[in-house]
């Protein structure tokens, strides 16, 4: 598959460690040298910022979708190719899955999460077919992986669609991993049995 857009979701924190906003980094980095264009949430602070700044810094192209209550509060970037306002949170997500060909969770809070999730129901549901990947970093999302696998083994998950989510340790192994991902043709439901 070849990929154009890529949406990142991540935190508009810079979180704990440096090494979050170093991966942030790396990861803008890669999808400009790449020629790859960054699609985010549109704002300028915590690793929301790091991303978009270093995509624009190696000569990328990035959209930003921010709703009008957030750029209101002054947190939408303003340097960026591109800054969409947009009505709500509804709005800005449906836009951002609208103009990307994959999916990238770096580290992030709830919103990062809700995002990821949420675009990988509209996966598993079959509403697109489109690669969505974890950007692993220094463990952060090491409990969520083992979670994610007591969902298939309590049957709530099937193998197929856990494995719809790419996991890796780089940017460069990532991108990779979802270039190179084919969707699955399982339906959502695992059985149809009564319980």
């Amino acid at each position: 598959m070849s990929l154009r857009s890529v949406c990142v979701f991540c935190g508009a924190s810079p979180g704990a460690s440096p090494v979050y906003r170093e991966a942030a980094e790396a990861l803008g980095q890669h999808l400009a040298e790449r020629g790859i264009r960054l699609i985010y949430g549109g704002g300028a602070v915590g690793l929301m910022g790091v991303v978009a700044d270093a995509a624009l810094n190696a000569g990328g192209e990035v959209i930003g979708i921010i709703p009008q209550s957030l750029e209101r509060a002054e947190i939408g970037h303003r340097n960026l190719t591109c800054l969409e306002v947009v009505d709500g949170m509804h709005t800005r997500k449906a836009r951002m899955a609208e103009l990307s060909d994959a999916f990238i969770a770096l580290p992030g809070g709830l919103g990062t999460l809700e995002e990821l999730f949420e675009v990988w129901t509209w996966g598993q549901l079959g509403y697109h077919a489109k690669p969505l990947g974890l950007l692993e970093v220094n463990g952060f999302y090491s409990k969520l992986g083992d979670f994610l696998d007591h969902l298939v083994a309590e049957r709530f998950v099937r193998p197929q669609h856990r494995e719809m989510l790419q996991i890796a340790g780089n940017p460069q192994n990532l991108l990779d991993a979802l270039s190179e991902w084919r969707p699955s043709a399982a339906p959502k439901w695992v059985d149809r049995a009564p319980v």
